[in-house]
């Protein structure tokens, strides 16, 4: 389900942000509706999905060491925020251009309330992906994916993410297509193609997980499409299931329903 695109959808704004001190809230999701009817039906029923999702999102702050004066030694600075998903005990996945590189260390909020420590582990910057290693997580349960990759046009869906300076956010949209058409590049990180939704995401949402109406994991959130003015034109991408798959199959553990996944392609999704 591919189509062309216009030059004025070509720009991406990158979801992540600096932050100084930023500290992150308690669980309490604040639900975005859409305009789109398909998404409008289904908010009615969308608490129980979301308390069911909602155990396997995180908040994410990404740091590294500075120097500072002998007395006072090292000290960290926070660099990004965004959001995140478990996929397993204690790793989770984010988006490439929320956790940077390798080796910087994670502060992450799980689904308790709880700060937990911990560090990236591996990164694909040319599908904006990472993954992180939690210490001692004691809370959570892991995504479930979709068993099939393939998303019709129009079909509801939401992400769970963490708006800068606003709380938990449970974001309503519906998926315009499968296939973006081309490649994104942004600061060094991007992605050869993607899913388009009609969902008006923030900055911080990066790297959050995209839902089905059964709350089975369907993609991630990487970025927010703007006009050649930088106008919102209340369109995101999510990376697929496929892509995310061959990132977790690669960097170790491959259980059979990613390794499933592994195997699909979103280039020929029907459009119904």
């Amino acid at each position: 389900m591919r189509r062309s695109v216009p030059a004025i959808l070509a720009a991406c704004l990158t979801l992540a942000g600096c932050v100084t001190g930023q500290s992150l809230q308690e669980r309490d999701f604040a639900i975005e509706p859409s305009p789109e009817p398909a998404a409008v039906s289904f908010s009615g029923n969308l608490k129980p999905v979301i308390k069911q999702a909602g155990s396997s999102y995180l908040t994410v702050v990404v740091s590294e060491p500075i120097k500072q004066t002998r007395d006072s030694g090292l000290s960290q600075e926070a660099l990004t925020a965004g959001s995140g998903f478990l996929i397993d005990a204690d790793r989770a996945v984010t988006a490439g251009h929320v956790a940077l590189r390798d080796k910087l260390k994670v502060e992450a909020r799980g689904p308790d309330g709880q700060l937990y420590g911990g560090k990236v582990i591996g990164i694909r910057p040319q599908n904006d992906m990472a993954m992180v290693q939690l210490r001692r997580f004691s809370a959570g349960t892991p995504v479930k994916p979709a068993a099939l990759a393939c998303l019709k046009q129009g079909e509801p869906v939401f992400s769970l993410g963490k708006p800068h300076a606003m709380g938990d956010t449970a974001r309503l949209g519906t998926v315009d297509t499968m296939s973006f058409g081309q490649q994104v590049t942004y600061q060094g990180f991007g992605y050869p193609d993607a899913m388009v939704l009609k969902m008006a995401t923030r900055k911080g949402e990066s790297g959050g997980p995209l839902f089905n109406t059964k709350g089975e994991l369907v993609g991630m959130i990487v970025s927010t499409l703007s006009d050649q003015n930088g106008a919102p034109l209340n369109l995101a991408h999510a990376v697929t299931l496929p892509a995310l798959a061959d990132f977790i199959c690669q960097q170790g553990d491959c259980p059979a329903e990613w390794a499933n996944l592994r195997t699909q392609s979103t280039r020929n999704c029907p459009a119904t």
